[in-house]
């Protein structure tokens, strides 16, 4: 293969649908520079900060059930293990916020790194990521009573009820102990989760044995294993190319943000994940005879179609938002019918059962997910009177208008100028999958941070680009707004005024710069991609 045809696999054709305009990749000339002092200090500080962050947030975790980790009854034996130091809740608050900008501030300076030559050691960060992800896992739920919840909803099939149509409160009288730990946020909530996320509840519920600690432990080790995964797909897939696989690293294995929010905190969004982003790469264009690989020319054998349809179905199972990931594979296989046929078919073959097993309930629970607003929607800023009437599950029907509407525009400018990512154009999903959930995650206005691992995934895959501190930026200030696993008051009461409900309103303009921001990407020559980082 000539010098020339390498760099094709690197770049973005020029024409077709697939098209970036050249001024939008920067290409390196040879090999990166020898690292200066100034590259050197900010590979230091990225690797100082990034371990500094990972060790408080276990610090924080291993302290016990506080203000930032979820209470709840010590198991007779095995993990989570924690020590009861009782931190106070001020405390459990300047430590989270110390390690979230520790960790934003070395991701940041990793990526600067790289950008300006530095090559740290893969297999390090490999083995940092993994050893981070076993600690975190074998500790108390952190971040969130997410887990709590999830552990409810287990408890409730074990007893032969339905999260679909029984409310923790309503369990909570039968006299269950695992339901005494419902929090008041979400104590008369029903289950907005699907059909294969509640086979997961009930399966670590089963094997918790009525221990809530038990349970999300259970339930903190699936969500731990598919982190990992993402983590070995991510290595193995850029092993070729030092910089963009140890930039995939900074972004996705040693995020301080994304351990605290996937393994630390539990979610289902990283099982979800797992199974979407695993869907995406199946769907891969084989190139006909006398075609480069890697120019996504090609077609989409049925079988693995199917197989990501079944992934991908497994992931939105879980997660209707991650259906959107089904879009862009539809999308991908468009051109091909027994492709096409494969990916409805195998994503058909789990929802229709999955759902058909929980009932209706289960899909009018979907409404309830429709009709929510975090409390740091940029829309408040637009609009002071939605700061008094929008709440977790329920908002303005003109509102969800306005955002369904803006969302779908959003989705398709993005679709039109989001490049393929470079060197794996031969995975035609990737991009409309990576506009949708962007589209989702900067304009609808019910979101959490953790709900962002469903879009860096598939950043991961693209060169280093301005996107990338978009998005770091934007995952901060709303990590730093649900840190905390209670509301519990702060200690002064002044904290609960600087740190409470006024803060929320730094978040909502972090999220309207970030949308205009994005907006500006989408302009010719602003993404700024580097071909070899």
């Amino acid at each position: 293969m000539t010098a020339r045809s390498r760099l094709a696999g690197l770049r973005p054709r020029a024409t077709g649908p697939e098209a970036v305009a050249p001024e939008a990749v920067a290409p390196e000339a040879g090999a990166p520079p020898a690292p200066d002092r100034l590259t050197r200090a900010l590979a230091w500080f990225a690797g100082l900060a990034i371990g500094a962050a990972i060790l408080d947030m276990i610090f924080v975790s291993l302290a016990g059930p506080s203000a930032g980790v979820a209470r709840m009854a010590r198991p007779g034996a095995g993990p989570p293990w924690w020590f009861s130091l009782h931190l106070a809740p001020g405390h459990v608050l300047v430590l989270l916020w110390l390690a979230v900008a520790a960790g934003a501030a070395g991701v940041g300076a990793g990526l600067a790194a790289i950008a300006r030559g530095a090559r740290p050691p893969v297999r390090l960060l490999l083995a940092g990521s993994l050893l981070a992800v076993a600690t975190l896992t074998v500790l108390p739920p952190a971040g969130s009573t997410d887990a709590i919840s999830y552990a409810i909803n287990g408890e409730m099939v074990v007893k032969g009820h339905s999260p679909y149509v029984m409310t923790p409160a309503q369990f909570r009288r039968t006299g269950d102990p695992v339901a005494q730990l419902a929090p008041p946020t979400w104590v008369n909530q029903l289950s907005i989760y699907g059909p294969l996320a509640t086979g997961e509840e009930w399966a670590a519920a089963e094997l918790g044995h009525a221990s809530a600690a038990r349970i999300s432990f259970w339930l903190k080790l699936w969500n731990s294993l598919a982190f990992a995964a993402v983590v070995l797909a991510l290595d193995r897939m850029l092993r070729n190319n030092p910089a963009r696989r140890a930039r995939a690293h900074l972004l996705w294995s040693l995020n301080p943000l994304l351990l605290w929010g996937m393994v630390a905190g539990g979610h289902i969004d990283g099982v979800a994940t797992a199974l979407g982003f695993g869907g995406l790469l199946l769907l891969r264009t084989r190139a006909p005879a006398g075609t480069e690989p890697g120019t996504g020319r090609g077609t989409i054998a049925a079988w693995p179609a199917f197989a990501a349809g079944l992934l991908i179905g497994a992931a939105t199972a879980c997660k209707i938002t991650f259906g959107l990931f089904g879009v862009g594979a539809v999308w991908a296989t468009r051109k091909s019918p027994a492709a096409l046929a494969g990916t409805v078919a195998g994503m058909l073959a789990v929802l229709i059962p999955g759902y058909a097993l929980a009932g209706k309930p289960a899909v009018k629970a979907l409404e309830g997910r429709a009709q929510g607003a975090t409390i740091d929607n940029f829309y408040q800023l637009l609009d002071p009177s939605l700061r008094r009437t929008v709440t977790a599950t329920s908002t303005p029907t003109g509102l969800v208008v306005i955002s369904v509407v803006l969302t779908i525009g959003f989705a398709v400018l993005l679709w039109w100028r989001l490049p393929a990512p470079a060197g794996f154009e031969d995975l035609p999903a990737i991009r409309p999958a990576l506009a949708l959930s962007l589209a989702w995650l900067f304009v609808y206005p019910f979101q959490r941070p953790w709900y962002d691992v469903m879009a860096i995934c598939l950043i991961a895959l693209y060169p280093l680009s301005r996107l990338d501190w978009v998005v770091l930026v934007r995952l901060l200030f709303p990590t730093s707004v649900f840190i905390l696993a209670t509301d519990e008051q702060l200690w002064p009461p002044w904290l609960n005024t600087a740190f409470g409900y006024d803060w929320h309103y730094v978040s909502p303009a972090v999220r309207l710069a970030a949308v205009i921001a994005l907006l500006w990407l989408c302009l010719p020559g602003q993404f700024r991609a580097r071909a070899n980082q």
